[in-house]
C-alpha cells in the first residue's frame, strides 16, 4: 500500500510475478523427471523422491513462515524467497556440468529441497499481503493472484515444450527471470500491516484460531514425511527407535502448541482442513501426474503429454481473472459446488476419451479445478481473520503436505491398480503367458506399504519378465509390445477414481452450506467486530 493507504497495484503484481516463478520451478521439474531418470540412472523410486523433494518442503516453510512472517516483516521473506529460487537456478544448472552424477544428482536433489522451501515463503508472503490489500473482496483478489500459478505453468510449459531438445540446464535456469523481475517490481515497495496485527488480535488468539486441531492434522503429515524421508522412500526400513523419534517430534509439536493455546480451535477451519486433502490431490496431485498419465495416448497421437497441463492451465488463467463477476452471483460454496461437479465429471471423461474428446474432457477438468485453491482461501481469510497469516498460509502448507504425503502415493496406487486390472482383462496376455492370471487375478505381484499404513499389492516387473521369457519366439515379442503399452495406457483408467475426491467435496461442501444457512447465510466476518 501507499502512505495514504491507497491499494498498490504493483506491489500486487509483484507478487502476482511472484507465484509465476514457483510455477516455472515447479513445471521445469515435473517436465525434466524422466529425462533425468535417464541420465543419473534413477529407478521409479528414486525418479518420485526427487519428483517429492520439490513439494513437501513448500508446506514447511509457508507453515513455519507464518508463525513469524508479522514480526520479520514480508520484504525479508520476499528476500529469502529470492535468494532460495536463484540458489535452485544455479545450483541446478551446475548439476549438468558436473561431471560426477553422484554429485550432479545431488546438487538436483538438495537444490529441490531449497526450491520447494522458496515457494512455500512466497506463498507466506502473498496471500497475507493481498488479504490485507483487499480485505473487502478477499476471495475475487485471491483468485486473481492465484491466477499467477496458472499463469506460470502456461508460460514456462510452453517455453520448455518450444526448446525441444535443447540442453535441460537452460530449461532449468530459466526461474532466474522472473525471479530478477519479482525482487526488482517489490523491493522498493511498502508492505502493508496485516489486518490481524492492525485490529490488535493477538499472537496467541491468532494461534488459538488454528488450534489444537489444526494442529494435529500437521503433526500426523509431518510425521509421516520425515519417516518417508528418512527411509528413502520406504525402501530403507526404520528401526522402532526412529520411528518412536518421528512420532515423538510430532506429538512434542501437538503438545507445545496445546499447552500455549489451550484452545481446539475453530470448528469450521478444522472441517476446511479436512476438505484440503481431497481437494490437494483433486488439482496438484493430478496436475503432478498429468504428464506421464497421458504419456501412452500422447505418444499413439503424436503430440507432448505436457500440453493437456499446458492448456487446462490456460483455462485456468482467464477464469481466475474473472472470479469477482462469479463469485458473486453463485457465493463462494455455491462456486466450491459446481466446481467439484465439473471436476468430477472432466476426470471420468479423461479417463476414457479417445481422439479430439481427450481435449474436451480436459476442458471439463480445468473449468472444475480453476476456482477449488483460491476460493478456499478466500473462505478461510473471510471467515478466521483473527487468525491472520497463519490460518490463511496453515491450510495451503496442510494441502500440499497431504497431497505429497498422502495424495501422490494414492494416485500412484491407483495407477497400479489400473495397470492390473488392464492386464487381466487382457485376453492374449493371460491366454498366452502361462501362470500370468490365476482364478481372475495377477500373480506377478510383490506387496509393498506406503507408510506402513497403506497396504498394496504392485505390478513385479522382473516376476512379469521372467514369466513372458518362457513364450516362445515370435509370440514373445508381440505380447511383450502388448504389456508395454497396457503400462502405458492404463494409468489414464485410473482418472475415473480420482473422480470420488470432488464427490466427497461436494458433499462437504453441502454440509457447509447447511451451516451457514442455519447462520443467516454466508458472511465474511468483520475482524474488529470479532475482536
Amino acid at each position: 500500500m501507499s502512505k495514504d493507504g491507497k491499494v498498490s497495484m504493483s506491489l500486487f503484481w509483484g507478487c502476482f510475478m511472484a507465484l509465476i516463478t514457483t510455477a516455472f520451478g515447479f513445471i521445469s521439474r515435473m517436465f525434466l523427471i524422466g529425462e533425468w531418470s535417464t541420465q543419473f540412472n534413477l529407478d521409479p523410486a528414486q525418479a518420485g523422491r526427487l519428483a517429492g523433494i520439490g513439494i513437501w518442503p513448500f508446506a514447511v516453510s509457508i507453515i513455519l513462515f507464518s508463525l513469524i512472517i508479522d514480526r520479520i516483516g514480508y520484504k525479508r521473506a520476499m528476500l529469502i524467497a529470492a535468494f532460495g529460487h536463484l540458489t535452485w537456478a544455479i545450483m541446478g544448472v551446475s548439476a549438468y556440468f558436473v561431471a560426477d552424477k553422484a554429485t550432479g544428482f545431488s546438487l538436483l536433489y538438495w537444490g529441490s529441497l531449497i526450491l520447494g522451501l522458496a515457494n512455500g515463503t512466497v506463498e507466506a508472503f502473498i496471500n497475507p499481503v493481498v488479504a490485507t490489500m483487499f480485505n473487502k473482496d478477499k476471495t475475487k483478489w485471491l483468485n486473481i493472484l492465484h491466477a499467477g500459478w496458472p499463469g506460470g505453468l502456461v508460460l514456462a510449459g510452453m517455453i520448455t515444450i518450444g526448446m525441444g531438445d535443447a540442453k535441460w540446464w537452460i530449461k532449468v535456469g530459466l526461474i532466474a527471470i522472473p525471479a530478477v523481475i519479482y525482487v526488482i517490481m517489490l523491493i522498493g515497495k511498502q508492505f502493508p500491516e496485516n489486518e490481524r496485527v492492525a485490529a490488535g488480535v493477538s499472537y496467541r488468539d491468532m494461534l488459538k484460531e488454528f488450534g489444537i486441531l489444526g494442529m494435529a492434522v500437521v503433526s500426523i503429515l509431518v510425521t509421516l514425511q520425515l519417516m518417508d524421508f528418512f527411509s528413502n522412500g520406504g525402501t530403507t526400513a526404520l528401526t522402532l527407535t526412529q520411528k518412536g523419534i518421528f512420532i515423538g517430534i510430532g506429538a512434542l509439536m501437538l503438545v507445545a502448541f496445546g499447552a500455549y493455546t489451550k484452545s481446539l480451535g475453530r470448528g469450521l477451519l478444522f472441517f476446511l482442513i479436512l476438505v484440503m486433502v481431497p481437494l490437494a490431490t483433486t488439482e496438484i496431485g493430478t496436475d503432478g501426474w498429468i504428464t506421464s498419465i497421458m504419456e501412452g495416448f500422447a505418444k499413439e497421437q503424436k503430440f507432448h503429454p505436457g500440453w493437456v497441463l499446458v492448456y487446462t492451465s490456460a483455462i485456468m488463467v482467464v477464469l481466475r481473472f474473472f472470479a469477482g463477476p462469479i463469485v458473486h452471483a453463485l457465493s463462494p460454496l455455491g462456486l466450491l459446488c459446481l466446481s467439484t461437479i465439473l471436476a468430477a465429471g472432466g476426470l471420468y471423461s479423461l479417463s476414457i476419451a479417445s481422439g479430439g474428446m481427450l481435449f474436451v474432457a480436459a476442458t471439463l477438468y480445468g473449468f472444475g479445478k480453476t476456482f477449488f485453491w483460491p476460493t478456499t482461501l478466500g473462505v478461510v481469510a473471510e471467515q478466521t481473520p483473527k487468525g491472520g497469516a497463519l490460518t490463511l498460509n496453515a491450510i495451503s502448507g496442510i494441502g500440499m503436505l497431504a497431497v505429497g504425503v498422502l495424495g501422490f502415493p494414492y494416485l500412484g496406487v491407483l495407477q497400479t491398480k489400473a495397470t492390473k486390472t488392464a492386464l487381466v482383462s487382457s485376453a492374449e496376455v493371460s491366454s498366452s503367458v502361462p501362470g500370468l492370471v490365476k482364478d481372475g487375478k495377477l500373480e506377478a505381484l510383490t506387496k509393498k506399504q506406503i507408510y506402513e499404513v497403506l497396504s498394496y499389492d504392485a505390478v513385479d516387473d522382473k516376476k512379469l519378465d521372467e514369466l513372458v521369457a518362457k513364450v516362445e519366439e515370435p509370440k514373445k515379442t508381440e505380447i511383450s509390445k502388448k504389456i508395454a503399452d497396457i503400462k502405458s495406457q492404463s494409468p489414464r483408467m485410473a482418472l475415473a477414481d480420482v473422480a470420488l475426491f470432488p464427490t466427497i467435496m461436494l458433499v462437504c461442501y453441502l454440509i457447509l452450506i447447511g451451516y451457514f444457512k442455519s447462520k443467516g447465510g454466508y458472511k465474511p466476518v468483520n475482524l474488529d467486530a470479532a475482536h
